[in-house]
């Protein structure tokens, strides 16, 4: 299997289980806002989001105007992600804290459908 359809199931199929995940919890939203604050919780998902943006950045770093563009900014988003949680926790619980839980929710729609539309192009459902 092509890496690029790999990553594009894979970041589809992660969007789509999180956004149902909150959607059928949204009290997990405050939770996880809740749990950044332990320095604990926060250095494991700031490690995972660097191992998990740098494999993706290692394996797929393709700079093309297609899926694979949004695949290596999903890749290099979570090695940003991670590198800034790690670096800057107390800014960055600051600004959880300060942002809104519907504008959180309005993210996670968005998301949905970029989840959707990764795994039809991976899938190839619905041609364009």
């Amino acid at each position: 299997m092509d890496i690029s359809v790999f990553l594009l199931k894979f970041w589809g199929w992660y969007c789509i289980i999180f956004f149902f995940v909150l959607s059928f919890n949204p009290k997990r939203v405050k939770q996880i806002v809740d749990n950044l604050k332990d320095a604990r919780f926060l250095i494991i998902i700031s490690l995972f989001a660097v191992i998990i943006g740098l494999l993706n950045v290692l394996a797929h770093n393709i700079w093309e105007a297609n899926s694979k563009l949004l695949v290596t900014l999903f890749g290099w988003l979570a090695l940003i992600k991670g590198i800034i949680l790690f670096t800057f926790p107390k800014q960055t619980i600051k600004l959880l804290k300060q942002s809104n839980i519907k504008f959180i929710q309005a993210i996670y729609l968005l998301l949905f459908f970029l989840g959707m539309f990764l795994l039809n192009e991976a899938y190839g459902i619905v041609p364009f």
